[in-house]
């Protein structure tokens, strides 16, 4: 296994100016597969012309937001102005949303700060209006942080509203089911649960602890991005809340793991995010993918054959200014 990863890149301003010349898109551009399925944009989420160059006329089915949580990563707001941010992108997004469409965002809620900012951002939603809620979810990390004299925090919040009467379809974990019991008289016979039953596995519900959190020794691992979410836990909200060919919209892409999902579930998807660098991690994973049909890079990064050729350049002392440029090119708006 490889052992050449990135360090955390919203931490490394040096490495981040030396990427950037690799990166396809700048402020404002789009990139179009060109298979015809997806578009990854760099813009601003809170801006209504930025996403309608992303989004066109499109409608998504579903949406799913992984944003920047305040007290981790990036620039701190106060409280008031981080809700205010939220609220932005929301209403953007209500714009670009079908009359029927689910609703997902992963939120933080820091013990040591009040669990901000998910309660106030739970109160700005019921000021918003548009979106019903349905579920408070879960996800368990395997690994969390904590003290002796407190309990470890190894929670993960995923907030899930719709607008209007959306697809859902049950979905079933890898867990098989072991409580039998639950009798009941059907059609004149007593059954119990598993005879009842649609699968032998128990459904995920609303605390999902069947999912592995991404570390190096995982295929989807892509280093520097701090806060990757696990394929497992995007894939089976796509699959329940979106159709077969339906569009998906994400503006907060990071490492690209809601476009990497829509890929292998075919459904289409419009990303975004407001760093060329993300912008670009997120394609080179879908290309990646379609290549050697591989999810990240475990313990390697994407960028290994650009920055090799600027630290032989570096140990030879000769110049970084012509940089070798990318084979493909993207289509832009």
């Amino acid at each position: 296994m490889k052992n050449n990863p990135l360090p955390r890149l919203d931490q490394a301003e040096e490495l981040r100016s030396r990427l950037l010349p690799y990166c396809r898109l700048g402020p404002g551009e789009v990139w179009r597969d060109p298979a015809g399925k997806h578009r990854v944009a760099c813009i601003d989420a809170t801006s209504s012309a930025h996403v309608a160059l992303l989004m066109g006329n499109g409608k998504a089915q579903l949406a799913i937001h992984d944003p920047p949580y305040n007290l981790v990563a990036f620039k701190q707001r106060a409280l008031d102005d981080y809700v205010a941010w939220c609220e932005s992108w929301v209403q953007v997004t209500l714009a670009h949303l079908a009359c029927d469409a689910s609703f997902y965002v992963w939120l933080g809620a820091d013990q040591n700060q009040g669990f901000q900012p998910l309660p106030d951002f739970m109160i700005m939603m019921r000021r918003v209006g548009e979106l019903s809620p349905r579920s408070f979810i879960t996800m368990r990390n395997q690994r969390g942080y904590g003290t002796q004299h407190n309990w470890m925090a190894i929670r993960q919040e995923l907030l899930y509203y719709v607008r209007g009467k959306p697809p859902f379809a049950v979905q079933y974990t890898d867990i098989p089911k072991v409580l039998r019991g639950y009798y009941k008289e059907v059609n004149g016979q007593m059954t119990e649960n598993l005879e009842r039953s649609k699968s032998p596995n128990i459904r995920p519900g609303n605390v999902w602890v069947d999912v592995q959190q991404v570390f190096y020794r995982m295929e989807e691992n892509v280093s520097g991005c701090y806060a990757q979410k696990p394929l497992k836990s995007i894939d089976r909200i796509v699959a329940a809340s979106s159709l077969e060919g339906g569009l998906v919209a994400d503006f907060f892409a990071h490492s690209g793991s809601t476009l990497l999902s829509c890929e292998r579930l075919g459904r289409r998807c419009f990303t975004a995010d407001n760093d060329p660098v993300y912008c670009e991690i997120a394609i080179r994973r879908l290309e990646r993918y379609r290549e050697r049909g591989v999810l990240g890079w475990q313990n390697g990064h994407p960028f290994e054959d650009e920055l090799e050729t600027q630290n032989v350049r570096a140990r030879l002392g000769t110049s970084n200014d012509s940089l070798p440029q990318l084979a493909a090119q993207p289509t832009l708006f």
